[in-house]
């Protein structure tokens, strides 16, 4: 498979895990991982920034990728794949974008910036 295949097969499935998300026969264990794995993809806050050269990408593309992988591995097969379906109908849908789960990144970078400010001024 190449990279192109790749990078296409990873945007189905990061949706497919959110759907995953909401599965009662999930296991516990898939939920929380997929849980943590969806917050740091959207999360503006890295575990190594992107300013550094090279290695600030790394986590991109190796660690966000790799965990996707463990997470498929350990949730049913017949969930993934039903999974998989929503995403790529929703995909082709293009159902209106929830701008509302960006929400929490907002706040918690207004209490970082007025830790910093409080931090500054007082």
């Amino acid at each position: 498979m190449d990279i192109k295949a790749r990078a296409n097969k990873l945007k189905t499935d990061i949706p497919a895990l959110f759907y995953a998300l909401k599965e009662k026969k999930t296991p516990i264990i898939a939920k929380i991982l997929t849980g943590i794995v969806i917050v740091y993809a959207l999360s503006p806050i890295d575990l190594i920034p992107d300013f550094i050269p090279v290695l600030g990408y790394l986590d991109d593309l190796i660690i966000l990728p790799g965990l996707v992988a463990i997470i498929i591995h350990i949730i049913p097969h017949e969930i993934m794949d039903k999974c998989r379906k929503m995403a790529i109908d929703a995909q082709a849908g293009q159902s209106a974008k929830k701008w509302y789960y960006g929400i929490p990144f907002i706040i918690i970078w207004i209490l970082i910036l007025s830790i910093i400010i409080k931090a500054i001024f007082f």
